[in-house]
């Protein structure tokens, strides 16, 4: 019974954008009915798979990202397929597509054709471009909005072609992004019973991100480029190598966590010396600045370096892994690493719910399942279908569930 408890969401969106988009709504208490083709989403080709219990192939991405989510079955690209998405919008609150524009009114399923039969609908359009502008009818991926939107010019080292993380970042930005504009249409329709519709792209998605670049090219033509683990103009904040090797992260801009940096190097007298005095000034010389305290963290073991920061409450982290993260105590504290039962696998670790709310918290209730493991009970209790003609739509292939899919 969480905040969104009171919306049911329509799911037709795949990989990652749509689906991660559905998750935050599902995990917050939104009724999420998960459309997929009777192959499956192609999340679940993706990542890392493990056998199960009875040696049956099960999907870890679409086990955490499928999450708390009904899961149908339906082939869209049929006639019939395409009625039973009128017939689901019916009692939809909020519907989620990720086609390329202009797939969905092909399919008589476009913005005002939904809107005859539910007139409130909120309809969320993630695309790679936006609905509208000369760039809409191409396909986009999250790696191409990031490459048109500058945010990958700006990510690697400055002597290396551009870099990219290794998730599938700018999805994920626009899922986020599209499920704020969801609830944000959702209290918009509540207090004036009109739908809308809610038009997230990678490129703008990612090219938010961008933020401080924007006026500083506009105002003096200065094109950002990469910094490698440095933040431009901001010192010291930046990636240092120890005496053993490994690495750390020291974040220490501000006036007062510069002087305890200071205080535990030993070197009280940078905090007058008028090159680094100031933030401005230590951002003019970051370079200097940075190569000085990587001397200091160079003749130093990593462990006890981090230990003495922290301490003098320095901010400070070694690069954790994922094994780290699995034997943090932090982590453990707080349960950020979720456990949740799998019908093939037994616990099974993802992250919990995030944000954390005080009153009305996020909660897993089971993770993602096996193809059109409820395309009966959907259709039947959303829909309204008797089982026969539920039968009927699976043998003429609209429909799929777990068993026959």
């Amino acid at each position: 019974m969480g905040p969104l408890a009171h919306a049911r969401v329509l799911e037709l969106g795949s990989t990652i954008a749509g689906p991660f988009c559905g998750r935050l709504l599902a995990d917050f208490g939104a009724d999420v009915v998960k459309v997929e083709p009777p192959t499956g989403d192609p999340v679940r080709s993706m990542g890392k798979h493990a056998k199960g219990k009875d040696g049956e192939d099960v999907s870890l991405y679409a086990a955490t990202i499928l999450r708390n989510k009904r899961l149908i079955s339906v082939d869209m690209r049929t006639k019939a397929g395409q009625q039973v998405i009128r017939d689901l919008v019916k009692t939809t609150d909020v519907l989620i597509e990720n086609f390329r524009p202009g797939g969905m009114e092909k399919w008589g399923l476009g913005y005002e054709d939904l809107k005859a039969v539910k007139p409130d609908l909120v309809m969320a359009r993630i695309s790679g471009f936006g609905q509208s502008g000369p760039y809409s009818p191409r396909p986009g991926f999250g790696i191409i909005g990031e490459a048109v939107s500058g945010l990958r010019h700006i990510t690697g080292d400055p002597n290396r072609p551009p870099a990219r993380v290794a998730v599938s970042l700018t999805d994920y930005i626009t899922g986020l992004y599209t499920a704020f504009g969801i609830s944000m249409a959702l209290i918009h329709r509540d207090r004036t019973g009109e739908g809308q519709v809610v038009d997230g792209n990678l490129m703008e998605s990612a090219f938010s991100f961008m933020e401080p670049h924007i006026p500083a090219y506009d105002q003096l033509g200065h094109v950002a480029t990469r910094a490698g683990s440095r933040l431009p103009g901001v010192s010291p904040n930046g990636l240092f190598e120890t005496k053993d090797g490994r690495h750390i992260q020291i974040a220490a801009s501000g006036n007062p966590v510069f002087k305890r940096l200071c205080q535990v190097m030993g070197c009280e007298d940078w905090v007058t010396d008028e090159r680094f005095a100031s933030a401005r000034a230590r951002g003019q010389h970051q370079e200097l600045l940075e190569g000085m305290i990587q001397d200091w963290v160079g003749a130093q073991d990593l462990a006890p370096l981090e230990a003495i920061l922290i301490e003098k409450d320095v901010p400070a982290s070694r690069i954790f892994t994922m094994a780290d993260v699995f034997q943090d105590p932090h982590y453990a504290a707080r349960d950020s690493v979720a456990r949740v039962q799998h019908p093939a696998l037994g616990l099974l670790a993802m992250a919990a719910p995030a944000p954390r709310l005080s009153a009305s918290p996020g909660e897993i209730l089971w993770p993602g399942r096996a193809i059109g493991v409820d395309t009966r009970s959907v259709l039947a209790e959303t829909a309204g279908y008797d089982a026969e003609t539920i039968e009927r739509l699976i043998q003429e292939g609209v429909l799929a569930d777990a068993a026959s899919g």
